[in-house]
C-alpha cells in the first residue's frame, strides 16, 4: 500500500521540480476529511432537530414532542377506563375534550 501511495506521489516530489507542492496532496486529503465529518455532523444536527429531538445537545434528551406523548398516554389511559366501564361515554366525551383542548399545538410558520 506504502509502495503505490509513493508511486502515486512521486511526480509531486521536490525533485521532480514541483517544490513545495509534495504538500499539497496530504493537505487536499486531510481538508476533505474534516469536510467530510463536519458535513456528517451538521446532517445529522439538522435531522435531529427537524424530529424534534435536541439530540445531545437538548436538555436531557427531550424534545417537544415530550409534552404531546404525555397527553396521547393520557388518552390512552382515558380509553382503558372507558372500556373497563368505570366510567360512562357522557364522562369519557367530556375528559377526552379537555385532554385534547390542552395539547400543544404545532408551531406556525
Amino acid at each position: 500500500m506504502f509502495t503505490t501511495i509513493a508511486l502515486a506521489t512521486a511526480p509531486l516530489h521536490p525533485a521532480w521540480g514541483w517544490g513545495p507542492g509534495f504538500w499539497i496532496v496530504p493537505a487536499i486529503f486531510w481538508l476533505l476529511i474534516l469536510g467530510l465529518i463536519i458535513t456528517l455532523v451538521a446532517t445529522r444536527r439538522r435531522r435531529w432537530a427537524r424530529a424534534g429531538w435536541g439530540g445531545p445537545w437538548g436538555p436531557h434528551g427531550e424534545g417537544p414532542w415530550a409534552a404531546n406523548q404525555a397527553v396521547h398516554n393520557a388518552e390512552t389511559v382515558l380509553a382503558e377506563r372507558f372500556a373497563r366501564g368505570d366510567i360512562d361515554e357522557v364522562e369519557y366525551r367530556a375528559r377526552l375534550e379537555v385532554l385534547r383542548s390542552q395539547r400543544p399545538q404545532p408551531p406556525q410558520g
